[in-house]
Parts: C-alpha cells; sequence; structure tokens
C-alpha cells in the first residue's frame, strides 16, 4: 500500500521524465523495478563515496528541517545526493561525481526496496533539495571528523 508520502514522491519523480505516464505505469506493473530519470532539470545528483557519504548525512541530518532525497547503491558503497539543477556541471571534488544534464539516475519507486539501490531519504514530493553550500560544508564536516578519528594516538 502506497503512504500519502509516497504518492507525493511519485509524482514528483515522475515529473521529471520524458513521458510520467510510462513511468508511473512502468512501476506500478513492476512494484519491485527502477526506472530511469534524467538528470538536469529537477535535480542534479552528487554522488559521494559512501564512507564520507554516510558521514554526510550524519551531519547533515541536524542541520536542516529536511534534507533532499539521498539514495544508496547495494551495500551502501556510494550515496547519491540530489540538490539544484546545474549544480553537478560547476562542482569540484575529489572523489565526488556529479550527474547532471545528459545523465540518467536509476531510481527505486518509493517506499519499495530493490536489490541494487535504495532511499536513504526519500523525496518528500513538494521539491526539497539539498542546498549545496550546506552539503558541501557537511562534507568538510564529515571528513575533518573522520580525521580526527584517524590520528595516531601513543
Amino acid at each position: 500500500m502506497t503512504t500519502p508520502g509516497e504518492k507525493a514522491a511519485v509524482d514528483w519523480l515522475v515529473s521529471a521524465a520524458p513521458d510520467p505516464g510510462a513511468c508511473r505505469w512502468e512501476w506500478e506493473r513492476d512494484p519491485p523495478g527502477v526506472a530511469l530519470l534524467p538528470a538536469g532539470r529537477l535535480w542534479d545528483v552528487l554522488v559521494l563515496p559512501g564512507e564520507l557519504g554516510r558521514a554526510t548525512l550524519d551531519v547533515l541530518e541536524p542541520l536542516t528541517d529536511r534534507p533532499g532525497p539521498v539514495l544508496a547503491d547495494f551495500g551502501a558503497s556510494r550515496l547519491g545526493f540530489f540538490v539544484p539543477p546545474g549544480t553537478a556541471s560547476h562542482w569540484i571534488g575529489t572523489g565526488v561525481r556529479g550527474a547532471g544534464r545528459g545523465a540518467w539516475i536509476v531510481v527505486p519507486y518509493p517506499g519499495r526496496a530493490t536489490g541494487g539501490v535504495r532511499w536513504e531519504v526519500l523525496p518528500d514530493g513538494e521539491g526539497t533539495l539539498t542546498d549545496p553550500v550546506l552539503l558541501e560544508l557537511a562534507m568538510h564536516e564529515a571528513a575533518a571528523r573522520a580525521a580526527v578519528g584517524k590520528v595516531w594516538r601513543p
């Protein structure tokens, strides 16, 4: 059963599809399935390595009412943060990959588990995205915390 929040997330996600009706139809007939949705129109995605991504999300969550959507791949080896369109083309960061205009994102149906990718933070259906400045600050804080934790102490 789909919750109102999941329905709103579906509505928002399919609005990015070239054919929203076909995307919705595919998802409804293949419940555990995924869809390929284009980046660069409603969002870009910044993909962080899993350890940094998880730590960044841990820093980010208390700093904002609600971060934007976040995807994790199998094993959480990578996390993808949904940010405003155009962000990926201007982002410079070692180990961070950007998916913007011309890229496609594998997106699972909201609220359903799938083998390859899952939602860490479900879209709210209102288009909330992670502020890239706040994301960058959270990444720096997460990296600093990791560095302090790895300092050798006699």
